[in-house]
């Protein structure tokens, strides 16, 4: 009989706190029962060079079976919950390129770039392993990675317009990329804390987002624990 290994989870976030939660009670109150899983803790950085330099040394180091990149979001969906947890289906990177009269066109639009070329498909990159690890059939959205936190109008119009995103972040379309050029399973689960372009803090809902991405990541450990398959 072949020996089994338990299956290698590589959890990032680009900030501590972010994880911090997560890390706290998986130690005191979960437990990995058969030996199903193995959890790491990992963070990456912020920003998309941080942590795509980071993702990439985990991936390559590692191997880990899944690598999770669990975070807190901005929306652009005011009809969105803040607090509500989301899986994204698909990334884009959404702030390279130029600028000008006023219009901003990305490096595909400059025919630099092929946005088909892999392993971007229609300038997305697309998780194709969210019928397998979506185990708790969480909403799956749409993101937009850029290195500036949005606070204008015009911007946050050009990127709904661009990419119909529904959340924004700094790190997502880093885990996308290199998951996908390395051939390693990943998700990108996000608690959004508040709308993209709110910048007063009274508005937000950081403790709801953390607490509820903290219930979400550990429920998804437990499931795949369950399944106890790679």
């Amino acid at each position: 009989m072949a020996e089994l290994y338990p299956m290698k989870v590589a959890i990032t976030s680009a900030t501590p706190f972010e994880c911090q939660g997560i890390q706290q009670l998986l130690s005191t109150g979960f437990s990995n029962g058969n030996g199903s899983l193995s959890v790491n803790f990992y963070t990456t950085g912020v920003g998309i060079m941080a942590s795509t330099y980071n993702l990439t040394h985990l991936a390559l180091t590692q191997q880990p079976d899944l690598i999770i990149q669990a975070g807190i979001a901005g929306t652009f969906d005011n009809n969105l919950l803040l607090g509500t947890t989301i899986i994204v289906s698909h990334d884009v990177p959404g702030d390279t390129g130029v600028q000008e009269n006023g219009r901003f066109m990305d490096v595909f639009d400059m025919g630099l770039s092929d946005a088909d070329a892999f392993p971007f498909s229609q300038k997305k990159l697309t998780n194709p392993w969210l019928k397998k690890y979506n185990l708790l059939k969480l909403p799956e959205v749409a993101g937009v990675t850029i290195n500036e936190i949005t606070t204008s109008k015009l911007r946050i119009a050009t990127l709904e317009n661009n990419y119909a995103p529904v959340i924004e972040s700094m790190e997502g379309a880093s885990l996308h990329f290199v998951g996908l050029q390395t051939g390693i399973a990943f998700l990108q689960i996000r608690s959004i804390s508040n709308i993209v372009g709110e910048r007063n803090k009274q508005y937000w809902k950081m403790e709801e987002a953390l607490h509820s991405l903290t219930a979400n990541v550990l429920a998804l450990l437990d499931r795949l624990q369950q399944v106890g398959t790679i």
